[in-house]
């Protein structure tokens, strides 16, 4: 082929890539489509000022999305990451409060999320109870704990404290700059590892797998742990905007607005299929969705609806996205 022939053919190329793009995230076009409706029903919906606190709104969710969303492709999954983020961010905010230094807050809370990992790792990798119902009574057992440990609100963290969840860093917030690490971390981690080979072949078949010679236990293990951490990590950055964090509110509804976003960027709830840049479309339509409902004054109950909408919808993507082998 003549250098001539290749230039021609360039542009064949790129609309076939593109093609392939669109029709293994879909949830692209989506997007696209409510940011220029939010726009011209808005006027205000692109401004940067507005952007930034859609990406610092978002930050939480993605710092929790990426290990659940490796979770969710081993075939398991965790529904008490919204009582373990009011967790997190209790621990931290009382370490704070009493004194202590914001990174002996910060580890505390990661060592009390990772607690609860450790205790959903065991129950259901190494003891084979099912991850739903595990899960789910965790998500009501720590909310109880939360409240009996924690039973006033906190507040007054400190300025030192609120660095982590105002600071900026060459002019992008803190939580942005966070979520995006763990964003790339979550990425070159599943492309480039052994290990995250391992999470796909362990969702698509757990004893296939297990026949391959892969750990099937010890792999989804770790990821419990990591949720649980993520969490906690994301409670504690909220508490450090907030200043405050109360037992009963803190994180309420949270699970299913992280699972939202995981589902609907196209990991499948059966395990073995997803990718970290649906998981990133995943939580920018859902932080976009929700901060262009509500430029719009639309009534929370209605965002709730859309919320749980684009559940359904998530689902059906994940559903109907090409996977292999089918």
């Amino acid at each position: 082929m003549t250098t001539a022939d290749r230039f021609l053919a360039r542009p064949r190329v790129l609309a076939t890539g593109g093609l392939t793009i669109l029709r293994r995230q879909p949830l692209l076009v989506v997007l696209a489509v409510m940011v220029v409706a939010f726009q011209l029903s808005t006027d205000s919906f692109l401004d940067p000022a507005n952007l930034g606190g859609i990406a610092t709104d978002a930050a939480t969710l993605a710092i929790v999305a990426v290990p659940l969303a490796l979770l969710v492709i081993s075939g398991y999954l965790d529904l008490s990451v919204g009582s373990t983020f009011a967790l997190g961010g209790l621990v931290a905010g009382w370490l704070a409060s009493n004194g202590h230094t914001p990174a002996v807050a910060v580890l505390g809370a990661l060592a009390a999320g990772a607690a609860v990992g450790v205790v959903n790792g065991v129950l259901c990798c190494h003891l084979g109870l099912s991850p739903f119902i595990v899960t789910l009574g965790m998500l009501t057992a720590i909310r109880g704990l939360a409240q009996q440990l924690f039973p006033l609100p906190l507040s007054g963290f400190g300025s030192a404290f609120a660095w982590l969840g105002g600071a900026r860093i060459a002019g992008i917030a803190a939580p942005v700059v966070i979520a995006a690490l763990v964003l790339i971390a979550g990425a070159l981690f599943l492309a480039l590892t052994p290990t995250g080979r391992h999470v796909f072949a362990i969702g698509v078949n757990r004893e296939a797998a297990h026949l391959s010679g892969i750990n099937i236990r010890r792999t989804p293990f770790a990821l419990f742990v990591a949720t649980g951490a993520a969490a906690a990590l994301a409670g504690t950055i909220k508490a450090s905007i907030l200043d405050s964090v109360v037992a009963g509110t803190s994180g309420s509804g949270f699970e299913l607005a992280v699972l939202t976003a995981v589902l609907i960027g196209g990991v499948a709830l059966t395990g073995g299929s997803g990718s970290i840049l649906g998981v990133l479309l995943g939580v920018l339509f859902l932080g976009g969705l929700q901060n262009g409902l509500t430029l719009l004054s639309v009534p929370t109950f209605w965002q709730q609806m859309a919320q749980g909408t684009a559940l359904v919808a998530g689902a059906a993507l994940a559903y109907f996205a090409p996977r292999p082998g089918r």
